[in-house]
């Protein structure tokens, strides 16, 4: 059997390892030096080194500060580093170079800066066998910059590896010959494939010439796989800067170009420039200190200025730091300003206050103000000056020849002003709108930690409830505290709220020469305090002052009173009274000198204090006058705004306490015209309340609802009121409307417009003619009779004086109450008079005159007619009217159902034919109470004339029942007649005549008895001498004829020659007729016959012939027809 074997192929080779290539190493680095001006010098240094207490020059110092440089927002070094021995990590960015100057007057300058350079091309390799020098006489170099250039720096190995190697080198100076020696040792280590630069900088520390070698240290290459040759490629002349920059703080930083792309942003946290503070104090009282973490000063308790300022410190004392502004020749105002023209205690007080601890809002502490800012850019003086100023709440015034600030602090008042040292024009008082307020305030800072600017809002939930949120924005100059934000905030707040009254005003040269811009003063002034409690001093000595008026004092009370006078020096002095007896004010202790006549005093208490204002403004006017602006001063808004505590009470005006209510509460009522209407008035008058304007009154009429009406004075009126009781409280409104505890009262009965009015005054009586007269009479001085009233005219027919409004009836219409006079018909008897107002009361008296007409011998009476002597009484038609046989008198049937009833005459009067016919009117009517029994009144078979008058009645009288006579006229014998008309007397023209009475009452509860009714009818007597003549009449003489009918004439207006109703029947009253012939010869004579009313018949005869004569007649008769 045959063996076989059998072989694989074995396979392709293993493929040998990837070479290894090593990464470039080298990399040619460039950096920057950075120089920064950070401020004016010399300045305390870095923050961070200060606060360490690190010792300036210092690696340990340099360290520190690299904590307070930033480079894009970055800080070189950790804030958590050893500053001695930071390691590594500890630094954001590596190989960074710092060298600081702090702005001292004798600074050095920073090495290394270069000012100028000049490059010399070099080009050589160097071996280790051949070392290049090369030299330098240019005696201005400082160092010499030295360039050297490695093409490549790499191994092969035999695996194909690239590995890096090394090289060391040496440079060496020799300064004028004298020998070399070596300044750089240095080794390159690494990779690299493309060319590599490095720099070396020597200094030129030695004498001229200087001459520089580059020495290889390293053996050269001497196989392909190593390349590591170099070349000098150059090397440069540098020249440094050399400035020193004197008093200028600057920092110069070298920064390796690989950590950055670009040049980086920079910022510092420096403690700046050093200011002087004050020196060692007045007496032993200490010397001011910093408090090193913060820059407060520190002032020793009871610390004395004594006008010496000590070294210069850093600080954050915004005081100080004003100060040193205004001195400093270099970047201040000390060229024109030096301390003598400074009151250097005015700075010194506002650093106190402005140094004190005050609460920081995070449960520490921290200055009052403190001021932290880099000003970087010019400024208008004023306002720089003004940006410090108010960091501290100060503001910078000019006054006695030096500059001073005065701040806004917690200040005793200097000064007094009322009304005795002021203008006549007093206070004026201006106060912001609302709309310029606000509720939050958002106040920009600089906050240290981000540093950035960050916002601290501040809000006031009161405010915001009064006008809604209203933002302002606000920047804090200087500020780097949010406490110091926060407090300025609540300032700004509280001011807009508390702050915001401006007073003004002008007084004498005395006082304007004293008060200063931010001096506070108080100020008594009786219009808004509601009491005088200043004036002027009339006599004094330490322990008494007497005033100049008891006014204010005799109302001064409550507790802790106290006076305030003005010195001889012009300051104020303020002693607890003892007491006050007349003008006299004693005072618990003696003032330090005796006051002068005229100055000021002041009063106060807990009720009453004076108005505080920080003065704003003082300017001359004429040279006589100063005028004053002064903002409102609240002496407790500091702990307000620094520790949150309240505002005490301060009582500046008794018009905001409750007042006392009036006294002598009075009432009176009085008729006024309104419109022309006459209303009742109640007046309610009362002592006023000093410092009261305004009342409530409340009121209530016969214990209804009670009304409420506010007035501005010491009385109050209603108008249009009525009988019944009044209730009246009186109360007092303070300025802030809140009303007295208690009220004047009053209970008035009032009687409205119930009461009568007055009687008619001075009634007269004149004849106007035998028909007629005029009544005279005062006008009535009620005015609710001449506004709406009436006066009634009334008349009686008794002339014994008995004769009264009741049994009276009206002769004519009642007349408007402001009428003094009235025609009316001339009537015997008696005409009574009274006022009526408007609302229907008549006067309690009346007024009367009596007239007795004489008989008229020339007047035919023709008929007496009387309704009450008919055979049967008033038996004529009636309506509404019935006749009383108890009463024997016409009455209105009821009153209460029929308030007016008639009666119509019986006959009726028919006179023939139509004559003017005078009448006279009879009547007697009485009014009476219904319900009167008229038979108990008046005896059975008396007369009512004997009982007719007041004094037989009890009870009010009936004046409101009333009737009239009334005559209607026909002009025919049996046509219709004319409407009825009122007469009393008169003369009417007609044939037929008839009458009526008219009763009325306007208070159904009286009635009246008419007991004589009727009337007399007259004529007058004329003489007629016309005669009718071809329808016209004339008096010419005419012919008698020769007839012995004879002559015929007709009378020009018929007589009235009676009926047979008239008195005397038909032909009573033929009229007389008397014949003149004209032209009569002897033995003429006439006769006269068929006399009638219309005319006669005439015959002239001689002997007993009819002859014809002219003649002419008169004729006397009564009437006068138609």
């Amino acid at each position: 059997m045959t063996k076989k074997i059998i072989k694989g192929s074995g396979g392709s080779p293993p493929s040998p390892p990837t070479p290894y290539r090593a990464p470039d190493t080298l990399n040619s680095r460039q950096f920057a030096t950075i120089q920064d001006l950070i401020s004016e010098g010399e300045i305390e240094g870095f923050a961070t080194a200060s606060k360490e207490g690190r010792t300036k020059g210092t690696t340990a110092y340099n360290n520190a500060a690299l904590k307070d440089i930033f480079l894009n927002e970055t800080p070189i070094l950790k804030s958590t580093a050893n500053s001695a021995s930071p390691a590594d990590a500890d630094f954001n960015f590596q190989n960074v170079g710092f060298t600081p100057r702090f702005g001292t007057s004798n600074q050095t300058a920073i090495s290394g800066i270069v000012s100028s350079e000049s490059t010399t091309a070099v080009g050589v390799t160097v071996s280790s066998s051949s070392a290049v020098t090369r030299q330098i006489t240019n005696t201005s170099v400082d160092a010499i910059k030295v360039t050297i250039t490695f093409p490549q720096l790499q191994k092969a190995e035999d695996n194909g590896d690239l590995v890096g190697s090394s090289v060391s080198l040496k440079i060496q100076v020799q300064y004028n010959s004298g020998g070399y020696s070596d300044v750089i040792s240095d080794t390159i280590t690494g990779r690299t494939a493309d060319a590599y630069q490095k720099e070396y900088r020597v200094n030129v520390t030695g004498a001229f010439p200087v001459d520089i070698r580059v020495v290889r240290v390293t053996a050269d290459s001497t196989t392909s796989q190593l390349i590591d040759a170099f070349t000098w490629t150059s090397f440069g002349e540098i020249v440094d800067n050399a400035s020193t920059y004197p008093n200028s703080a600057y920092t110069n930083i070298r920064i390796d170009s690989e950590q950055f792309s670009s040049i980086p942003k920079r910022a510092f946290r420096i403690r700046g420039v050093k200011v002087r503070i004050p020196g060692a104090g007045a007496s032993g009282s200490g010397t001011p200190s910093i408090d090193n973490a913060t820059g407060r000063i520190v002032y020793p308790t009871n610390y004395i200025f004594n006008g010496t300022m000590g070294a210069a410190v850093w600080c954050s004392d915004p005081a100080m730091i004003l100060l040193d502004l205004l001195t400093t020749e270099r970047y201040g105002f000390g060229t024109h300003i030096v301390d003598a023209n400074l009151d250097l205690f005015s700075f010194v007080a506002a650093s106190k206050y402005a140094n004190e601890l005050v609460s920081d809002g995070s449960g520490g502490q921290e200055a009052r103000f403190s001021c932290n800012v880099n000003i970087q850019s010019s400024k208008e003086a004023f306002d720089l000056i003004k940006d410090l100023a108010t960091v501290m709440r100060c503001i910078a015034i000019w006054s006695a020849g030096s500059i001073t600030i005065t701040q806004d602090k917690p200040t005793d008042p200097s000064y007094l002003f009322s009304l005795a040292n002021v203008t006549s024009e007093g206070f004026n008082y201006t106060g912001s709108s609302l709309k310029q307020r606000h509720s939050v305030v958002s106040v920009s800072y600089f906050n240290m930690d981000s540093r950035e600017i960050d916002f601290e809002i501040v809000e006031d939930s009161t405010a915001q409830s009064k006008i809604g949120t209203v933002i302002k924005q606000v920047k804090a100059f200087a500020c780097t505290s949010r406490g110091q934000a926060q407090r300025l905030g609540k300032a700004i707040l509280f001011s807009e709220q508390q702050e915001s009254e401006v007073i003004s005003f002008s007084t004498s040269m005395d006082a304007g020469a004293i008060v200063r811009p931010g001096s506070v003063i108080t100020v008594n002034d009786p219009v808004r305090g509601g009491d005088r409690r200043s004036g002027r001093v009339a006599a004094a000595t330490t322990t008494q002052i007497t005033v100049d008026d008891e006014q204010g004092l005799n109302t001064f009370g409550g507790s802790n009173q106290k006076i305030s006078v003005i010195m001889p020096n012009g300051s104020v002095e303020t002693k607890t009274i003892t007491g006050i007896s007349g003008l006299v004010v004693t005072l618990s202790s003696a003032l330090s000198t005796t006051p002068n006549v005229n100055t000021i005093w002041l009063l106060e208490s807990d009720t009453l204090v004076g108005q505080t204002f920080r003065v704003i403004t003082v300017e001359e006017q004429d040279g006589i006058n100063y005028s004053i602006t002064a903002l409102t001063y609240v002496a407790g808004k500091y702990a307000n705004i620094e520790s949150g505590i309240s505002l005490p009470a301060r009582n500046i005006s008794l018009l905001n306490q409750p007042k006392n209510p009036p006294s002598n509460l009075q009432a009176s009522e009085r008729t006024v015209v309104i419109n022309a209407l006459a209303l009742t008035k109640l007046i309610v008058t009362w002592v006023g309340v000093t410092g009261v304007s305004q009342y409530l009154v409340q009121y209530r009429f016969n214990n209804t609802n009670w009304v409420n009406q506010i007035v501005f004075r010491t009385d109050f009126e209603l108008l249009n009121t009525e009988a019944g009781v009044y209730e009246f409280k009186v109360f007092s409104y303070n300025a802030a409307l809140l009303l007295s505890s208690t009220s004047s009262d009053l209970t008035f009965n009032a009687q409205g417009k119930t009461d009568p009015p007055s009687n008619v005054a001075n009634l007269t009586l004149e004849p106007v003619t035998n028909k007629l007269v005029r009544l005279r009479w005062n006008r009535s001085t009620d005015a609710d009779v001449i506004h709406g009233g009436r006066v009634y005219v009334r008349h009686s027919n008794l002339t014994d004086g008995s004769g009264t409004f009741q049994n009276a009836v009206d002769l004519i219409t009642a007349l408007a109450g402001n009428t003094t006079d009235a025609v009316v018909p001339a009537l015997e008897g008696e005409y009574i008079l009274k006022y009526q107002d408007d609302g229907g009361r008549f006067s309690l008296g009346e007024t009367s005159i009596i007239m007795d007409l004489p008989d008229l011998i020339d007047a035919q009476r023709v008929l007496t007619q009387r309704e009450d002597l008919l055979g049967t009484p008033f038996s004529g038609t009636k309506s509404n009217t019935t006749f009383s046989n108890s009463a024997s008198a016409l009455q209105l049937t009821n009153p209460a159902t029929n308030a007016t009833g008639t009666y119509e005459f019986a006959s009726i009067v028919d006179l023939g034919a139509v004559f003017s016919l005078d009448l006279k009117r009879t009547l007697r009517s009485v009014g009476f109470v219904i319900g009167t029994d008229i038979e108990t009144i008046i005896p059975s078979g008396s007369f009512w004339d004997d009982y007719a008058i007041d004094n037989n009645f009890d009870g009010a009288a009936a004046d409101e029942a009333n009737t009239q006579i009334q005559v209607a006229t026909s002009q025919t014998a049996s046509g219709s007649f004319g409407s009825f008309n009122n007469f009393a007397n008169g003369t009417f023209k007609g044939r037929r005549f008839k009458f009526k009475l008219i009763l009325e009452t306007s208070n159904v509860s009286q009635n009246m008895n008419v007991q004589q009714a009727g009337f007399l009818a007259e004529f007058e007597s004329r003489t007629e001498q016309s005669y009718q003549t071809g329808g016209s009449t004339s008096t010419v003489p005419q012919s008698s004829g020769t007839s012995s009918s004879g002559k015929t004439v007709t009378f020009g207006t018929p007589f009235f020659v009676g009926t047979s109703s008239t008195q005397g029947g038909a032909n009573a009253f033929l009229p007389s007729v008397g014949i003149t012939i004209q032209d009569a010869q002897a033995g003429d004579f006439f006769t006269v016959t068929s006399v009638s009313g219309t005319g006669f018949v005439v015959t002239i005869k001689n002997g007993t012939s009819f002859v014809d004569r002219t003649f002419t007649f008169s004729a006397v008769g009564y009437g006068k027809g138609v």
